[in-house]
């Protein structure tokens, strides 16, 4: 059939008009010259409020999106629940694009995309309210603890309940009459609000990538599309910067901020049961991603196509890639079109796509990498936290200002290499090629980077000294603290003057106490006496030990190349995204990338915080317990084997694309 006939809608007819004559090629491309040059002005400033209008949506949802990384230990505490179940929270913004992404993406190409997009960021911003309000209705947090101070610092209670044998008995075993407190702990199942409000929030997440990106990619000029296209990815990323500056902050404000008195609190932010002001966060990020739904509200449906974009054909390079269908029939953009018609095109249309095999093979490999991805974004600040000895809003602060921006200045980077060499779509494969394989030899640095475990008495190291690690509960106990009847199912952690961690005061075999709140001290403390050979007054202070052996002088290199790496990665990623959609033609264009987020997110986004989290479990040495009985949050992990188990599972974040770009370039 002639090239100069093509499929459209009418408005006056009310129907579709089965075929409508072209004006020959001469002609038409005359009118549309003209009509170009005219809407020239208006064009290009429209284009650019849609950038901007879009770029601050790429920055609200990511900085929401990040935000809930920043917290999934605040969470994991306040909730009480282990890492797997943090993981299933994190995938529910994954269930949630599931649920809508095939569809968004199909049949929001051929409707008012910037008006789909302003409802999308409109459920994602109540979404993100959602997971805030569990906050106002559970109650005060309250975490386990041993140390029984009044604040009249000369009348405390021994931390030793030698005599006090049926208390004991009673706080390692559940109450068979439900108590005020057990009632409240049942309200901890709450979490279930942060998962549906995550939810929400991957369903209004959907069009915004793939019907964006489609946009800037039709009606911008070709070789300022890569350009623009980094520039929004590069907002992008700075969104997580202050995701996570902020995360910082709100970890540093204790949970219940304004409504208890801070002084009769005894943990500090880097205790494994502090829990910061995790839903303060999320109401800030529902306000920023109101916000950015307003302008899209405004912006035209289509844009008048540039000279070089409009009824162009695919070029001798792209051609290798891209199967052009034998009947080239298109819908008109800018009018009415019919859904019928549409639905029975969606699986000729997903086959057609499904058949580019440089397309299929990008989806397969960026599935693996995208699992090893988004499991190490996820649990990175957790990895610092126990690895490094550091702060839930430290970590959180060195990932927005170190870490994140490499991420960033890299993606921009491969932008501007892409528009100043105009690099062709195989020399870009080639050099997604090259970063990756680069980023792949650096990560293996890592390996050589490694803290010893923490010196805990009874887990790492026994109360004589040498040094092991036991999961087993019977080896928190000893002769030096055998007459005090302790519990071992708490965590209360002291810091003996031997520079060792005890569980508790009662298992640090201490006697004595005095003062109250954060300056308490104990006293005479006999199991300090065995294990580290000291004489006198062996005392004790509030908290866990800080000084682990190098960790401090390998930490900085930690950082360093973690900056280098993030940067060498991130360069190709741009490329690699260029790739993707001048691999496959035009009306597909929003589908293809649609159905590339849909199976990244349904195999990679939705699993990989899972079973990322249920394998971090596996290296628990010690349970935190709650109040009614069961298992709580993990307190102490083994440091060697979660380095080695995050190592192995995020290594293939750097390998695997080297094998997609290559088969690419050959």
């Amino acid at each position: 059939m002639s090239r100069n006939f093509r499929m459209e809608t009418s408005n006056k007819e009310n129907g579709i008009i089965p075929w409508k004559m072209e004006p020959p090629p001469k002609e038409r491309c005359l009118a549309e010259t003209e009509l170009s040059l005219n809407g020239k002005h208006s064009c290009f400033s429209n284009l650019k409020m849609f950038l901007m209008a879009l770029s601050f949506a790429y920055f609200a949802k990511a900085l929401s999106g990040s935000y809930m990384k920043s917290t999934i230990t605040q969470l994991e505490r306040r909730f009480d629940i282990p890492s797997y179940l943090i993981g299933v929270i994190d995938g529910s913004f994954e269930i949630g694009n599931l649920l809508v992404i095939a569809f968004v993406s199909y049949f929001g190409a051929k409707l008012h995309r910037p008006k789909i997009i302003a409802v999308g960021c409109l459920l994602m911003s109540i979404g993100t309210f959602l997971i805030a309000m569990p906050h106002f209705f559970i109650g005060r947090y309250k975490f386990e603890t041993t140390i029984r101070s009044s604040v009249n610092s000369t009348n405390n209670l021994s931390p030793c309940p030698a005599n006090s044998h049926e208390a004991v008995t009673a706080r390692d075993k559940p109450s068979i009459v439900p108590s005020a407190d057990c009632e409240t702990e049942a309200g901890l199942s709450m979490w279930i609000y942060v998962f549906l409000g995550n939810v929400l929030r991957g369903i209004g997440e959907t069009p915004v990538q793939p019907l964006g990106i489609s946009y800037i990619d039709d009606y911008a000029r070709a070789e300022n599309a890569a350009f623009y296209i980094g520039c929004v990815q590069t907002i992008s990323i700075i969104g997580p910067v202050f995701g996570y500056l902020l995360g910082s902050l709100c970890a540093r404000i204790y949970v219940d901020i304004g409504f208890v008195d801070m002084e009769s609190i005894t943990i500090t932010p880097g205790d494994a049961r502090w829990v910061g002001a995790w839903w303060l966060g999320y109401l800030i990020a529902g306000v920023i991603t109101l916000l950015s739904a307003i302008p899209f509200w405004f912006l035209p449906k289509s844009l008048p196509r540039p000279v070089t974009r409009q009824n162009s054909r695919c070029s001798s390079e792209q051609l290798r890639f891209i199967k052009e269908s034998p009947m080239e029939q298109k819908y008109v953009a800018e009018e009415p079109v019919n859904f019928s018609e549409m639905a029975k095109d969606f699986l000729p249309a997903l086959k057609n796509l499904l058949g580019n095999p440089i397309y299929f093979l990008y989806l397969c490999i960026t599935i693996i990498q995208f699992n090893s991805l988004i499991g190490m974004v996820t649990y990175k600040p957790k990895y610092i936290e126990q690895h490094y000895g550091q702060s839930a809003s430290k970590a959180n602060f060195l990932m927005g200002v170190i870490n994140i921006p490499a991420v960033a200045l890299g993606i921009f980077s491969g932008g501007v290499i892409m528009k100043k060499f105009r690099l062709s779509i195989m020399a870009a494969a080639k050099f997604a090629l090259g970063t990756s394989l680069l980023g792949y030899v650096l990560s293996l640095l890592f390996f050589a980077m490694g803290c010893e475990n923490s010196r805990v008495a009874g887990l790492t190291v026994p109360y004589k000294g040498v040094q092991h690690v036991s999961y087993l509960e019977r080896s928190l106990l000893a002769d030096c603290n055998s007459g005090c009847l302790c519990s071992g199912k708490e965590w209360d952690p002291v810091c003996g003057e031997n520079g060792i961690t005890y569980i508790s005061p009662c298992l640090a075999g201490c006697r004595t106490s005095s003062g109250s709140g954060k300056n308490t001290v104990f006293d005479s403390c006999r199991c300090i006496a065995v294990s580290g050979s000291l004489a006198g007054n062996l005392t004790a202070t509030v908290g866990h030990c800080q000084q682990r052996e190098g960790c401090d002088k390998v930490f900085p290199y930690f950082l360093a190349l973690s900056v280098i790496t993030s940067f060498v990665i991130s360069l190709g990623g741009t490329p690699g995204y260029i790739l993707l959609i001048r691999c496959i033609t035009s009306d597909l264009k929003s589908l293809a990338l649609g159905f590339h987020t849909l199976a990244t997110r349904t195999l990679a986004g939705i699993p990989a915080p899972i079973y990322f989290g249920a394998i971090i479990d596996t290296t628990c040495l010690k349970w935190g317990s709650k109040k009614c009985g069961g298992q709580g949050a993990c307190r102490l992990y083994d440091t060697r084997a979660y380095r080695s188990i995050h190592l192995l599972l995020v290594s293939q974040t750097y390998i695997f694309p080297c094998f997609y770009v290559s088969s690419a370039v050959s």
